[in-house]
């Protein structure tokens, strides 16, 4: 695998690491000293590898994963503190911070490729919301979630907009109202993850799965995964006109038409991305 640092300063540890297993590309939040919270570097370099994954097209599919005990504990709180000194108590770059953390995890959301989330320690606020804007996430079993905002007198307001996207309701406003872990079986069992694996395999779990869906058309890929988000907004008579539509032109396409005609034959097929 070929590591190379993302985009940061010079003067520091980069934030995050690049990784490359044939088409799967890898990003590793690199902060273990602070739990990979997410600092403005770490915000800007994700978005940064997000915009330039999501225009190379060798790259089929995406794993997030970590270094150190913790996946990620949210927002950088030392960060955001030492900015109650400006002449605003903070405001602005509250709000700075806040929309840049959420355009980042909507950039998850809009990449054309599949993001799967290997989660090998706590992940807790911003850091739940992260696993839960990726498309998949395969968990350690001894990993734990929480959004414990209310615990410190800040609800995780925006980490509840992906959460709630992925569990029921209230199983969400169980986690965000009273702040508490919630173990890896638990999260499987409601939804806010995939999987869980025994400890330490994680990432090797999120890489095989990776591997396996970038076996598909990633033409077929990118559109399934606009059109699933979608759909998800839509009431129903306007989801089902929706994919009808998708399902039209997707069926126009070169990997339909071969995909189809390999089943028919009982041959592989061979996809063109297109």
């Amino acid at each position: 695998m070929n590591v190379q640092p993302a985009r940061v300063s010079a003067t520091s540890e980069p934030a995050l690491l690049r990784e490359r297993d044939g088409e799967i590309a890898i990003l590793v939040l690199n902060r273990p000293q602070a739990r990979n919270s997410l600092s403005e570097a770490l915000l800007v370099a994700l978005s940064d590898a997000w915009t330039e994954i999501a225009a190379d097209r060798t790259i089929r599919a995406v794993v997030l994963a970590a270094n150190g005990p913790a996946f990620c504990a949210g927002h950088d709180l030392k960060e955001l503190t030492a900015r109650r000194s400006d002449a605003d108590g903070g405001r602005s770059y509250f709000r700075h911070i806040m929309t840049t953390c959420s355009a980042m995890m909507q950039q998850i959301v809009n990449l054309p490729q599949p993001v799967i989330a290997a989660v090998q320690g706590v992940a807790s606020a911003a850091g739940c919301q992260l696993v839960a804007s990726c498309d998949l996430a395969i968990a350690s079993s001894t990993a734990k979630f929480a959004t414990p905002g209310v615990d410190i007198g800040l609800f995780c307001s925006t980490p509840m907009v992906a959460l709630s996207r992925n569990v029921a309701r209230k199983h969400a406003m169980e986690m965000l109202l009273t702040g508490e872990m919630v173990t890896a079986n638990d999260a499987a069992r409601i939804g806010l993850i995939n999987r869980a694996v025994q400890h330490g395999e994680e990432r090797k779990a999120a890489l095989a799965l990776a591997k396996q869906i970038a076996a598909k058309s990633s033409y077929v890929l990118k559109i399934g995964k606009q059109a699933f988000y979608r759909q998800a907004e839509l009431g129903l008579a306007e989801a089902y006109a929706y994919a009808s539509e998708v399902m039209t032109e997707n069926m126009m396409a070169r990997d339909a038409e071969e995909g189809i005609c390999a089943f028919i034959e009982k041959r592989d097929p061979s996809w063109e991305d297109r």
